[in-house]
């Protein structure tokens, strides 16, 4: 299972112009499910996610989680994130979790994450349009 999270000033997701999830400060989670994927995966990325320091202290060093920042989670469906791009100029999604095992596991991730902080989401498989105000830039790419 692959998170890559982008600490946000802001953050939303629309679908056919509908905002449908909506953050302030806190943490865009685009979510990617491999095949071999299952909940312990799920349960590790998330803690990974809730408990990684990018957040600045009163020093401006990144110490602080987004618990302990008081920040939120989006958290999006990106299947894209298990592509294989190693060979050729057109991904393979041979490692993605087929749609119905993705789409259970995406909810039980964000269920869990329902239950320890403020947590919006996007739709599961849709046309979505995710804008947002990065803060830093800071991003990265989180596996469990």
């Amino acid at each position: 299972m692959i998170a890559l999270i982008q600490r946000v000033k802001w953050a939303k997701v629309e679908i056919a112009k509908q905002v449908v999830g909506k953050i302030d400060s806190g943490l865009l989670v685009f979510l990617g499910v491999e095949q071999q994927d299952n909940e312990e995966n799920a349960n590790k990325l998330l803690e990974k996610v809730l408990n990684y320091r990018v957040f600045s202290d009163e020093q401006g060093k990144m110490n602080l989680n987004v618990q302990q920042a008081n920040g939120q989670l989006l958290i999006v469906s990106q299947f894209t994130l298990a592509a294989d791009t190693q060979k050729g100029l057109r991904p393979s999604f041979s490692r993605a979790a087929a749609p119905q095992q993705a789409e259970k596991l995406y909810h039980y991730f964000h269920q869990q994450a329902l239950q320890k902080i403020d947590t919006q989401t996007g739709q599961f498989a849709a046309d979505m349009q995710v804008s947002l105000q990065n803060d830093g830039p800071v991003t990265f790419w989180l596996q469990a």
